[in-house]
């Protein structure tokens, strides 16, 4: 299409962006379960133990599990305690069940800080200090960048810009919280995050020009848009009143601001260098 993909980020792991994005490591937990054995734990993960809420003292299989049943959120790092699938003993949280005829191992994966067990290593699950929580990809695929606050691909350590704590925002789109969110996200060539199913949403729908919902900044390479609007612009001449007039505008794509002139198929860039019509007259 006329617009490239943009690139992603890591997603978490016990929590889970290409249209000009980034590629950021996945949160290893995923919404969805990837069934690879024997049928154990709930719609979100094959595991061998629940989660003992530190908050209520109920039992359940995921973090998922609580908080859809639930009034409030379960803090994953407060989890003290789990109840073996295999023989129903609560136990301080670890890899295995400590019974003495159980050893039920609670899943392939096992992080002692998030208190994340999965029996799903296909997504190669690792524990990033830097965003605190289990991530997916492959630790040696990504790094952690402390400005932006999370998990990069390898391939974007000196090409990504810069967002003080990037990912601890809200999506722009859909509102939710980006950094604990479940959905792959995209990094915008402008830097800003966005949920990847949203952003196909908007290069579905095609109603506008496609900008950066927060800084407006034009979404992938629009230059092809703009040679069409200068070739429409040339063909429809505009009245004789009009011909001569100008007005000042400014650029959502490099800042310039200046007098261009003014025409109803759209207000041209002053920056010779620049050229884009996604401009908001001053």
């Amino acid at each position: 299409g006329e617009f490239d993909d943009d690139e992603e980020h890591a997603s978490e792991g016990d929590d889970e962006s290409r249209t000009d994005s980034i590629e950021l490591s996945d949160s290893a937990e995923d919404e969805t379960r990837e069934d690879s054995g024997p049928s154990r734990g709930c719609k979100h993960y094959s595991r061998g133990c629940q989660l003992v809420g530190p908050c209520c003292q109920k039992t359940f299989w995921c973090r998922f599990c609580h908080d859809e049943a639930s009034d409030h959120a379960i803090d994953r790092h407060a989890v003290k305690e789990v109840k073996c699938a295999e023989c129903g003993l609560v136990q301080p949280v670890g890899p295995a069940c400590i019974g003495q005829e159980c050893g039920n191992a609670f899943g392939k994966y096992f992080c002692s800080i998030c208190n994340f067990f999965d029996d799903n290593i296909s997504g190669e699950p690792f524990h990033c200090d830097g965003c605190g929580i289990c991530r997916k990809g492959g630790r040696e695929n990504f790094f952690h960048c402390d400005t932006c606050g999370c998990c990069y691909s390898n391939a974007l350590r000196d090409q990504h810009r810069c967002i003080q704590q990037n990912m601890h925002r809200n999506c722009p789109v859909c509102l939710e919280d980006l950094f604990t969110s479940t959905t792959v996200c995209k990094i915008l060539r402008c830097g800003h995050a966005i949920h990847s199913t949203c952003l196909h949403s908007m290069l579905r729908s095609r109603t506008q020009l496609l900008r950066c919902p927060i800084c407006m900044v034009s979404i992938g390479d629009p230059s092809r848009h703009w040679t069409l609007i200068d070739e429409e612009v040339a063909q429809v001449p505009m009245p004789e009143e009009y011909r001569d007039m100008k007005v000042v505008v400014l650029c959502n794509d490099c800042s310039a601001t200046g007098e261009t002139p003014f025409h109803v198929l759209g207000l041209k860039c002053p920056n010779k260098d620049c050229g884009s019509y996604n401009t908001r007259r001053l």
